[in-house]
């Protein structure tokens, strides 16, 4: 292995790779590389869009520097991919991205070289899918010639208190020499300390039973409101109650977006189908969780039933887009099946939220949306979406008529100005 000062390449400048950049820049030689040229330029100027790092912050990264020109990646000696993996529109792991990204790697590695994934797989994947890809394209041998690590990610995009520096870090390296230099890596960096795993393997799958965990106890509790429904019993007071002894785990109902929590179980249902293991309770979640935008939508047309003289062109008027509160990222949002479901009924649908960009929500979903009240008028039914803290005060009574059907998603608004909540 190189024994030359550290010199990393962080490849992928997104909500996970640009806060590992920055803090890694503060001590050592960092090249941000990022495909995206309008990226590169805006974190050149100071700026960053996701909101997750401010301009002082990039500032203070002082041997942090940014380029789109993969010939600069030959200047450095560990490379830190951070490049995104969703699933496609059938739910099919896509590590397309991460293929790209070892390709290019493979394309500039040097003997001794070192190359960390940090993006969300399925166990087997660093070995089995990226590797075979940076020995054809590197023409070098692995565990010889270069090696690898894996750090599964923990960003929590919009959190500020969370942050990567804090978070303990799961590492893992190809060989046990590199796992400690994988390890020692990262711990000039992560205040809150890190783990270091026995494998690669232990790592991956470490990461993808993380957010499947989630997924799971939230799908319980959709379960349990669509049961309350039935039983016309507000979900949230029988939360309540039940939350009062000391054991009992403080999930909400809700929607299930954002490019984790509603993916990575099938990343890992994927390599357990491979296996001839069909997994019941991993799959059973999903479904129940992608099903609570039709679940939604169809909740407030029955509420408009009740309360419009007609249905057709009915105004209806959604609070947020993102996946999460707080938060620009549009990722897997599902507020976006609710939108269409509700489209498709032949609604007169807007969507308002004040952190969302216009422009990428266009791009991504074809959607028009709105940034401010201006202008908004009255709606037939409001459906409370995401809980931004701008909506906390928003003027419900100026939007609504007598009849307006509200409906309270996140369950943080007060009762009295509420129809109904999930």
């Amino acid at each position: 292995m190189n024994s030359s000062p550290q010199k990393i390449a962080v490849i992928g400048l997104g909500y996970v790779g640009l806060p590992l950049a920055v803090e890694f820049g503060k001590k050592h030689d960092v090249l941000g590389f990022d495909i995206d040229e309008k990226r590169v330029n805006e974190l050149r100027n100071g700026k960053d869009h996701t909101l997750e790092i401010n301009e002082e912050q990039l500032k203070n990264a002082k041997r942090l520097q940014f380029s789109c020109d993969p010939g600069f990646l030959r200047n450095y000696t560990i490379f830190i991919i951070t490049v995104p993996t969703p699933v496609t529109k059938h739910n099919i792991p896509d590590i397309s991205l991460l293929i790209e990204a070892s390709r290019l790697v493979g394309s500039v590695l040097k003997k001794g070289d070192i190359i960390i994934y940090e993006s969300t797989v399925y166990p087997g994947c660093t070995e089995d899918d990226c590797v075979p890809v940076l020995e054809k394209f590197s023409n070098l041998v692995y565990n010889k010639d270069f090696f690898c690590g894996y750090s599964p990610e923990r960003i929590n995009p919009g959190d500020k208190v969370h942050t990567l520096t804090n978070i303990l870090k799961v590492t893992s390296g190809s060989t046990p020499e590199v796992a400690n230099i994988v390890n020692e890596l990262y711990r000039s960096i992560i205040t809150a300390g890190t783990f270091l795993a026995s494998s690669i393997k232990v790592a991956e799958a470490a990461k993808v039973i993380e957010n499947s965990q989630r997924d799971i106890n939230i799908a319980f509790v959709n379960e349990l409101a669509l049961i309350f429904n039935r039983l016309e019993i507000d979900t949230t007071e029988v939360l309540q109650a039940a939350g009062t002894k000391w054991n009992f785990l403080q999930f909400k109902p809700g929607l299930v977006g954002g490019h984790c929590i509603g993916v990575d179980p099938y990343y890992l249902a994927q390599k357990a189908q491979s296996t001839g293991y069909y997994p019941e309770i991993l799959l059973a979640g999903r479904r129940i969780n992608d099903g609570m935008s039709a679940f939604i939508a169809n909740e407030v047309l029955k509420g408009i039933i009740n309360t419009a003289p007609t249905v057709k062109g009915c105004k209806v008027l959604i609070l947020g887009i993102t996946f999460k509160e707080n938060c620009p990222d549009i990722r897997n949002t599902k507020v976006v099946d609710v939108y269409n479901k509700l489209v498709d009924f032949g609604l007169n649908v807007t969507i308002l939220d004040p952190w969302a960009d216009i422009e990428e929500v266009k791009h991504e979903y074809n959607i028009a949306l709105k940034k401010s009240e201006k202008d908004l008028g009255e709606f037939d039914a409001i459906v409370h979406t995401v809980a931004h803290k701008q909506f906390q005060s928003f003027n419900f009574s100026k939007h609504s008529n007598p009849n307006t059907f509200i409906y309270d998603v996140k369950g943080t608004l007060p009762k009295s100005i509420i129809t109904q909540r999930l």
